[in-house]
């Protein structure tokens, strides 16, 4: 029982570190696994492989997530944690996918991927980025709901200048919200623009608000990442 206590809670030791290997190898397999069965020319047999080997690495996420609540400091706030949530979402559509209708199994099997986010518990450079995101989160909040309200005003806008020249393309203030994610986003797929003189510099303006809405988390995540390693150090 001691080896296992220090393989799940004791990243510094052998087992922990054997453990922590294991796992991020069974993650890849996973996922690779997850991918070769979207290939349409498998055999049943190559099909019924990947299905076990499947079952395996979820035995072994599940017991490791058993594990983890079993050995943790405080069980409540594991489950609810970041990592609790992803190790539950890894395995929870394989057990859901057992007893359920046949239709809506492409849909749990996109959740499959989540595990991806596993890796995330044993990198430091991805638990730096986490914490980087607990540190700048009412920054990003904040960031984010002036996004949505800009997205709005941008899509009410160019709905009134367009409307009247191009009512096919710009029918509803909904239709507009897509022009007003790609300007802001300064992805501009040129599907819909603007004709007319007043949405062409409503336009204008939009794009230079974009740039700014494209940097200004970068610079808030850089900002906490430096944060986050002097506070490692």
């Amino acid at each position: 029982m001691n080896i296992i206590k220090r393989m799940i809670t004791d990243e510094s030791s052998t087992a922990g570190r054997i453990f922590n290997i294991t796992i991020q190898l069974l993650i890849v397999l996973s996922l690779l696994g997850f991918s070769l069965q979207t290939l349409p020319d498998l055999t049943v047999r190559q099909r019924l492989l990947l299905r076990a080997s499947e079952t395996v690495i979820v035995l072994i996420f599940t017991a490791e997530y058993l594990l983890r609540i079993a050995y943790a400091p405080d069980r409540r706030k594991f489950i609810f944690s970041f990592f609790g949530i992803v190790d539950l979402l890894a395995i929870l559509p394989f057990y859901l996918m057992l007893g359920i209708d046949l239709r809506a199994i492409r849909t749990l099997q996109l959740l499959r991927v989540v595990r991806i986010l596993k890796l995330a518990r044993y990198s430091k450079a991805m638990q730096r980025l986490s914490r980087a995101f607990k540190i700048a989160k009412e920054e990003l909040q904040l960031f984010l709901f002036t996004t949505l309200v800009l997205l709005y005003l941008a899509a009410v806008g160019i709905y009134y200048f367009e409307n009247p020249a191009q009512p096919e393309a710009f029918s509803s203030i909904f239709d507009a919200l897509w022009w007003s994610v790609i300007t802001l986003t300064t992805v501009g797929y040129g599907d819909i623009y603007p004709i007319t003189a007043g949405g062409r510099f409503f336009t204008f303006m939009m794009l230079i608000i974009g740039l700014g809405i494209v940097s200004l988390p970068a610079g808030l995540i850089a900002s906490a990442l430096s944060e986050a390693r002097k506070m490692e150090d």
